[in-house]
């Protein structure tokens, strides 16, 4: 028992840790000033116009929720699957859901030109709109990611607060702060795993509903590529893979920082490796069902953007798109040598970074293919690259959303330490 709560006690960061979190702080002063930019001179400074109104922006918002999914992925159906063996990587989940939320937003106050006007969405809301109902859905995911993080948290905090009594008096008046009413009694274990359940058996229609809303906003807007019944169903098999792909990279970066191999084994790289695999090959459907439908028939108004995605100026990053971020996995993941931790943390990242850009190949191509053809327009209007006030809003966000996730691990055990012990003195009984 003392032994897995030495390995597990959060970690002061170290040289490397100082310095990665260096690192992202610079990222997000610099995307602090892009910002105060924009806000000064106003959207002028970004690379958007009448036709692509919603740029990279829209593009780093759809992605953060896709991957904030990973929390009802982990925590609530593997959990209520009872499936033990994804204890380890439930509050990893957490942890990026939380963060990501967080910062998808905050990205759609940059992208508004007067965020002043917030206020103005609640004060004058219409439920027609689906841009209210990703409001209202985004902010219950948001609350019901919070409490599943904190809620199984409890346990720990107890013995947070009883091992650094005798040091980091800060860090123990905030464990205090937040969680000294914790006296684990039946009465409030009972309490606590119930409402787990109730929070897990919500979470997973709500965080079906956040994504499908997002889809929505775009399949309910009449232009090329978003003519589409099918958009929910791609956006939440594409959200659960790039959440899963997240927590794969995260496990493997934990893991490696603090010398986590006796509790994240190659056991759950090569479940997580199985689950990686079906979710992607599920999303590869999805997308052939959605670009295959349409070039079939080959309507006009869809002949250009396809055509454009297919051998025009985005092929390039829509082949890499589909190659990267899912084809290449599945074919390290089949094999069981392909499931080890570092060839996973390879194909994790690559459906990271793949499932960005497909994001930005899901806003801006379609919005420089509108029905009505453009003409008697400024050159520019037919090119779309975002500027670099743009790209440092979006990387400071991106680096935002990591130093979320480095403060919580540096804050709280990045594996449940109270978990972790019941389950060894199950399977010692």
């Amino acid at each position: 028992m003392n032994s897995v709560i030495t390995d597990l006690l959060p970690m002061r960061f170290g040289r490397w840790g100082k310095i990665w979190a260096a690192i992202l702080l610079m990222f997000c002063a610099i995307g602090a000033y892009a910002y105060f930019l924009q806000l000064k001179n106003g959207l002028v400074v970004t690379a958007m116009g009448d036709y692509v109104s919603w740029g990279i922006y829209i593009s780093n918002f759809v992605f953060f929720v896709a991957i904030s999914l990973v929390g009802s992925l982990i925590t609530a159906v593997l959990r209520l699957a009872n499936v033990h063996w994804s204890t380890p990587l439930t509050r990893i989940a957490e942890i990026i859901a939380v963060s990501a939320i967080i910062f998808a937003s905050l990205i759609i106050i940059v992208d508004m030109g007067r965020p002043e006007r917030f206020l103005y969405l609640m004060l004058h809301s219409r439920l027609q709109s689906p841009i209210i109902w990703d409001v209202i859905v985004i902010s219950t995911y948001f609350i019901l990611s919070l409490l599943l993080l904190y809620i199984p948290l409890l346990p720990d905090l107890k013995i947070l607060i009883q091992v650094n009594e005798r040091n980091q008096p800060r860090l123990n008046r905030f464990y205090r702060f937040i969680g000294s009413f914790w006296k684990g009694t039946p009465e409030q274990v009972r309490l606590s795993e119930k409402a787990i359940n109730i929070m897990c058996i919500t979470i997973i229609p709500v965080a079906f509903c956040i994504h499908t809303v997002t889809s929505w906003l775009f399949a309910t807007t009449y232009r090329p590529g978003w003519d589409s019944t099918n958009f929910g169903a791609y956006f939440i098999s594409g959200a659960f893979l790039v959440g899963a792909g997240a927590v794969v990279v995260a496990m493997f970066v934990f893991r490696k920082a603090y010398h986590l191999e006796k509790y994240i084994t190659e056991l759950h790289f090569d479940k997580m490796g199985k689950v990686l695999v079906m979710l992607a090959l599920l999303y590869l459907y999805f997308n052939i069902n959605e670009y295959l439908v349409p070039a079939f028939k080959m309507r006009k108004p869809e002949s250009a953007h396809l055509m454009d995605l297919f051998a025009g100026e985005f092929a390039p990053l829509f082949w890499s798109a589909i190659l990267v971020g899912m084809v290449l996995p599945i074919a390290i993941l089949l094999f069981k040598k392909g499931r080890k931790p570092l060839p996973m943390f390879v194909a994790g990242l690559m459906v990271v970074v793949g499932a960005w850009f497909k994001r930005y190949l899901i806003v801006t191509p379609t919005m420089l293919h509108p029905f009505l053809p453009m003409q008697d327009v400024p050159q520019r209007y037919h090119h779309y690259f975002p500027s670099w006030e743009e790209w440092a809003i979006v990387m400071g966000s991106l680096a935002g959303a990591l130093l979320v996730i480095t403060y919580l691990a540096r804050i709280f055990p990045i594996i449940p330490i109270q978990e972790t012990i019941s389950e060894q003195h199950e399977k010692a009984a």
